[in-house]
């Protein structure tokens, strides 16, 4: 199954786990999850630098190629490609040897010329017909020109430069989700909704939910929980085996 199918399977919507590094995508994948992506804020932040300044370009690079041999779809979060011209864009997308990567249209936290991120779009798909493209709207995440008409006029822009999917960050209202979806012709995809399951937004027309840096930001409660709990007297919670995590790091570095 290709990672274009898993967009189209089933009333539920893919679920895509997104990872930081190799352990936790490899957890992931262990989860059996069929697809994986990275998290730009995650690889971002586990390198001391914030997110949304393409400083996370090299690191991201790494880890999708660190991420190649595992038996599962790998879609990378490359902010918005790392560069203005659409052909540098293109070269470091088909770089990443990925099924998929996102492409936002904001940059600096402002909206870019949707017509310039239209022109990336058509720049990946002309060098790697084969990778799923899901072009970002940034809108309702940044709050700029954060109603349908606007993103739709955007997110039409994209699919009409080849992109395979579309993502809506930061939208939450059903009414808002159900009319995305319906004037969007690629599948949808939002971030995890709090008070709607997978099923509800399935109902909704989207056709896959990001987890984004969620996973990322609680693992490091966890583990703020564990150093508390054995200050404070508490026994920590219970995790994998140090020799179970060993052992699958191996056979990784085996692929």
């Amino acid at each position: 199954m290709t990672f274009h199918d898993l967009h189209h399977q089933g009333d539920l919507p893919l679920l895509l786990p997104n990872a930081w590094d190799v352990a936790s995508a490899l957890a992931f994948a262990g989860a059996g999850f069929p697809a994986v992506g990275t998290t730009s804020f995650g690889v971002a932040a586990a390198a001391g630098e914030p997110d949304g300044g393409r400083a996370s370009r090299d690191a991201t690079r790494t880890l999708a190629r660190l991420l190649a041999g595992l038996p599962v779809h790998v879609t990378a979060d490359i902010e918005d490609g790392y560069a203005e011209d659409p052909e540098q864009v293109a070269d470091y997308a088909a770089s990443l040897g990925v099924a998929g990567i996102n492409l936002e249209d904001s940059s600096g936290g402002a909206l870019v010329d949707p017509a310039l991120h239209a022109a990336k779009v058509a720049a990946v798909k002309s060098r790697a017909p084969g990778l799923f493209v899901n072009a970002r709207v940034d809108t309702y995440w940044l709050g700029q020109d954060a109603g349908v008409e606007a993103s739709l006029a955007r997110a039409l822009a994209y699919v009409e430069a080849g992109a395979d999917g579309v993502f809506f960050p930061g939208a939450t209202a059903p009414d808002d989700l159900r009319a995305l979806t319906a004037g969007t012709p690629v599948p949808v995809n939002v971030l995890l909704v709090p008070g709607l399951t997978l099923a509800e937004l399935g109902s909704l027309g989207v056709r896959r939910v990001s987890t984004g840096s969620l996973p990322y930001r609680a693992a490091l409660d966890a583990a703020v929980s564990v150093a508390t709990d054995a200050r404070d007297g508490r026994t920590p919670q219970k995790a994998t085996p140090y020799a179970a995590l060993q052992q699958r790091l191996v056979r990784h570095q085996a692929l």
